[in-house]
């Protein structure tokens, strides 16, 4: 599974921008490298099948993250296991 770079919006509302993706040091599995765009502008990870998962809120079914727009910025080295 791979998520591409560029810009995200989460179920909830707010903005993320997904910088690219990196490999789990001991389990090689394919994690996502993304900020938010609303806050501190931290750095956050995640499994790759978690972001791209859909959730359930109130009886309806979303992706966990939309993806919005390409990437207007360099991305980091994707992951190659």
């Amino acid at each position: 599974m791979s998520v591409r770079v560029g810009y995200y919006r989460h179920f909830k509302g707010m903005p993320y921008r997904v910088l690219g993706t990196a490999l789990h040091s001991e389990s090689m599995e394919e994690m996502v490298v993304y900020q938010d765009l609303y806050d501190q502008h931290r750095l956050w990870v995640r499994p790759a099948a978690m972001f791209a998962e859909t959730v359930e809120r109130d009886g309806k079914t979303f992706p966990r993250f939309t993806f919005e727009r390409e990437a207007d910025f360099k991305p980091i080295t994707d992951a190659q296991p």
